[in-house]
């Protein structure tokens, strides 16, 4: 424990002493309470006279020491007036990271990262063709014209930042998990089709993702070994009968110098909740954020909490084959918890740690990013769909109850836990 001390006072101690103080523990008692994010330009105007803009800098949420990364998702969207229809407002935008650093009370927008292929081509974020990571999704731009699906598509989810500045983002299309470098290009591409870059591929069990539910949460271990990824819900593995009964989500390491992988059962709490991010604490402990899609304010029995989490004693489930791991031809998303323990399966150990909710007057439906500054100091940012939300098929402004019916937008929360995590 005292070595991880030491290190997260490394990771911090440029971003500390050059924001705030001389002293660490000063600098962390000196954070404000939250803190938005910059939008940047007006990306357009609809005909009804919503103004949409590039903001979006919430689904995930890294730092380095000295700059923290948040991460738009696949652009702005609605959804259409008919099922699996889906509007996409300006279906040219380029998934993005925001730089950025702390100062005083807010952020200043330090750099805009585009995320390109590896030939340097900016990407989309419309929906893959079927076969390859599609979500069942029809795309449609605002004159109605259907918009064709694109193989490079991606909807990130999830970023990691590496000691070299190079980040990996991972994604809920595919899932597809990327490589970048420090510019944003493309270096290795990871999915279960194998039409990524590199060679590489993600274990064949995760082409049974849920659409639109991929690999929603990353991180890497201390020690840089391994990337962390999370689904956000269980696999529709075999089929999709399992959605109403599956309460486990799986966790993927992927061993960056071998390339081999390890597997782990995460158990929601139940049906109606999912995983929005995962954050290392040591090589073997991590932090979950796992909520409901409900808005406070407008919604009763909200959810939104964070989990310690320990896979010391977990089994490792990991299985090459289609559908991964079988007992008695079930796959781990059919099995019963019996089932799972009579067969030795055991999931991670969880404890709750932190009630998102606590936060006096919290605002959002959807905290989707998280960063453990210190051990009683977390920094937690939510996804604010770009500000808008569909009616029948139409860009409305989503307005949020606990904003005085202003537009949502991507704050970060720097929140201190009653228990120290190490």
């Amino acid at each position: 424990m005292k070595q991880l001390r030491t290190a997260v006072l490394f990771l911090l101690l440029p971003f500390l002493t050059s924001s705030y103080s001389s002293s660490p523990a000063e600098a962390i008692e000196s954070l404000p309470e939250k803190a938005p994010v910059p939008k940047r330009d007006l990306l357009l105007t609809t005909e009804n006279g919503v103004k949409i803009y590039n903001g979006g800098f919430g689904s995930g949420l890294a730092f380095d020491g000295q700059y923290f990364y948040a991460l738009t998702d696949r652009g702005p969207n609605i959804d259409g007036a008919e099922s699996n229809d889906k509007i996409f407002p300006k279906p040219d935008f380029t998934p993005q990271v925001a730089r950025l650093s702390l100062e005083g009370e807010g952020f200043k927008l330090d750099k805009v990262i585009l995320l390109q292929d590896e030939t340097g081509k900016n990407l989309t974020g419309i929906p893959n063709p079927s076969d390859l990571g599609g979500t069942g999704e029809k795309a449609y731009d605002l004159s109605g014209k259907q918009i064709a699906p694109d193989l490079k598509g991606i909807d990130p989810e999830g970023i990691a930042v590496a000691k070299d500045g190079s980040f990996w983002v991972a994604d809920e299309y595919g899932p597809h998990l990327i490589h970048f470098d420090a510019n944003g290009k493309a270096i290795e591409w990871l999915n279960p089709f194998g039409s990524g870059v590199g060679g590489k591929k993600l274990p064949e069990v995760y082409k049974h993702r849920r659409p639109n539910r991929g690999m929603e949460g990353l991180t890497l271990t201390p020690n840089q070994n391994y990337l962390v990824g999370i689904m956000q819900s269980p696999l529709l593995n075999p089929n999709k009968d399992v959605q109403k009964t599956a309460t486990v989500c799986r966790i993927l390491f992927y061993d960056l110098t071998t390339g081999k992988f390890r597997e782990y059962l995460y158990p929601l709490e139940g049906t109606g909740t999912a995983v929005s991010e995962i954050a290392a604490i040591t090589d073997t402990t991590f932090l979950v954020l796992e909520r409901d899609g409900k808005t406070p304010g407008a919604d009763k029995d909200v959810t939104k909490k964070i989990y310690k989490i320990d896979i010391s004693g977990a089994t490792d489930v990991f299985d090459p084959g289609p559908n991964g791991r079988l007992v008695d031809g079930k796959t781990l998303e059919q099995l019963t918890q019996e089932e799972k323990a009579a067969a030795g399966i055991k999931p991670v150990a969880k404890e709750e740690v932190f009630d998102i909710t606590s936060i006096p007057n919290y605002l959002h439906d959807k905290p989707e990013g998280l960063v453990i500054l210190d051990a009683n100091t977390l920094a937690i940012v939510n996804d604010d769909d770009f500000g808008i939300v569909s009616k029948k098929g139409v860009v409305q402004e989503k307005k949020m109850p606990y904003l005085d019916n202003k537009l949502d937008e991507n704050i970060v929360y720097f929140v201190k836990l009653p228990k120290g995590l190490f």
